[in-house]
């Protein structure tokens, strides 16, 4: 029940965020066919092999989102969600929609802080990858980027989907 409240929580706020406090961004105009045509190795590949398989298109104005979980390594479930938000802030972004996102999934899923502090130092511990032009690096190698902001302990470890939740 919980999580199911948070999920509507998002899918009501990311409406009013992409349409009043994201006006000035420019969509990709890029769908997952055509992340698909890139090179496998690429960056953009991987992308679109994210969102073929969890049957997602970009959102137009937040597309550097689904970038996040496919260069971090993070699913989809609601606890994914926050954990994500929780690495980016330890990555020093900060933004109202984030706060949110963190201050809520904490207050209503706290049996999972233990895995979003553990986000939170994966952040703070790679370099700062918040600020790119993720539209850029579409073409870039997929492995060679994680690695350039990764600790390699991080990368070898699989993903972050083998920290324990709990």
């Amino acid at each position: 029940m919980r999580k199911r409240l948070i999920h509507w929580l998002f899918d009501q706020t990311q409406k009013i965020y992409t349409r009043w406090l994201k006006r000035g961004h420019i969509p990709w105009n890029i769908n997952t066919a055509d992340l698909l045509s890139y090179p496998k190795e690429s960056f953009g590949y991987h992308l679109g092999q994210f969102l073929n398989k969890n049957n997602f298109e970009l959102i137009a104005k937040v597309e550097r989102h689904d970038a996040y979980h496919t260069l971090c390594g993070y699913g989809t479930s609601v606890e994914d969600e926050i954990a994500l938000q929780y690495l980016c802030l330890g990555n020093g972004k900060r933004s109202p929609y984030m706060f949110g996102a963190i201050i809520l999934g904490t207050f209503i899923l706290p049996d999972y802080f233990r895995y979003y502090y553990r986000s939170f130092k994966i952040g703070r511990n790679a370099n700062t990858f918040h600020h790119f032009d993720f539209k850029e690096v579409l073409p870039l190698n997929f492995e060679d980027f994680r690695q350039a902001i990764f600790r390699r302990d991080y990368i070898n470890s699989a993903t972050i989907l083998s920290i324990p939740k709990k």
